[in-house]
C-alpha cells in the first residue's frame, strides 16, 4: 500500500528534482516480450522526458514495437540505521530518497529544432561550464549530427513521485533520526536533515 504522506503533488517540486538529476531508467518490453530496464541520461522539458542515442539497437527496436514505456528517476540521500530510534529491533532501518516514475508514450522526434532544443538542454545539464557552440538546427555544422542522432520524447500519461524523509515518524522518533544524522555527519546527512525539516509535517523551526 502506498503511503500518502510520501506522495508529492507540487509540479515545482517535481521539476526542481528532475532538473537536478541527469540519470534515469527506461522500462520497455523487448522483441521477445521480456521486460528490459535501460539506464540513460535524460532531460525534462515542458512536461516531457527526452533522451538520445543511436537510431539502431535494442532500445529503439523495442520502442518501435511497443511505444508504451515507463521511466524512473531516483536519488538516495541517506541510509537510516535502526539504532537511531530503536536500540534492539532492526525494523526501523530504512533509506530516505526522492523518486519519480512516469508512465507514457515514447515518440521518436523528427523535427530538428526540437532535437536541438533537447540536446542543448542536455549540454547545459551535463556541461554547465560551457565550452561549446550552442546547439542550433540552423547551424550547418550541427545539422548532420542532428539528423544522425535519435531523440525520443516520453509524453507522460501518469507521473507519480515519492519523497521519503520520515514523514510517517512520531515527533520523538523524527528528533532521534535528526540527532543521529547530525552526529554521524556523513556526506549527505546535513542535506537529509534539511529535507526532513522541509517535508516532515510536524517539524517546527
Amino acid at each position: 500500500m502506498r503511503r500518502k504522506e510520501f506522495k508529492v503533488e507540487q509540479e515545482e517540486e517535481l521539476e526542481a528534482f528532475l532538473d537536478e538529476m541527469s540519470f534515469g531508467f527506461l522500462g520497455v518490453i523487448d522483441e521477445q516480450g521480456r521486460p528490459r530496464v535501460i539506464p540513460l541520461n535524460f532531460v525534462y522539458i515542458d512536461g516531457s522526458f527526452y533522451f538520445h542515442g543511436s537510431h539502431a539497437g535494442g532500445k529503439m527496436d523495442a520502442i518501435r514495437k511497443m511505444d508504451k514505456v515507463c521511466f524512473t528517476v531516483a536519488d538516495e540521500f541517506a541510509l537510516i540505521p535502526s539504532y537511531f530510534t530503536d536500540p534492539q529491533m532492526a525494523c526501523p532501518a530504512t533509506a530516505y530518497f526522492k523518486s519519480v516514475t512516469a508512465f507514457g508514450t515514447a515518440e521518436i522526434v523528427t523535427d530538428l529544432s526540437e532535437k536541438a532544443a533537447a540536446l542543448d538542454k542536455f549540454m547545459k545539464k551535463l556541461q554547465p561550464e560551457g565550452g561549446y557552440d550552442p546547439i542550433d538546427a540552423e547551424n550547418p555544422k550541427y545539422r548532420p549530427q542532428l539528423k544522425a542522432v535519435a531523440v525520443v520524447r516520453i509524453v507522460p500519461e501518469e507521473i507519480t513521485a515519492k519523497f521519503k524523509f520520515g514523514q510517517n515518524l512520531k515527533e520523538e522518533e523524527r528528533s532521534a533520526v535528526i540527532s543521529g544524522l547530525e552526529a554521524r555527519g556523513g556526506e549527505r546527512d546535513a542535506e537529509t536533515v534539511e529535507m526532513m525539516k522541509k517535508f516532515c509535517p510536524f517539524h517546527s523551526s
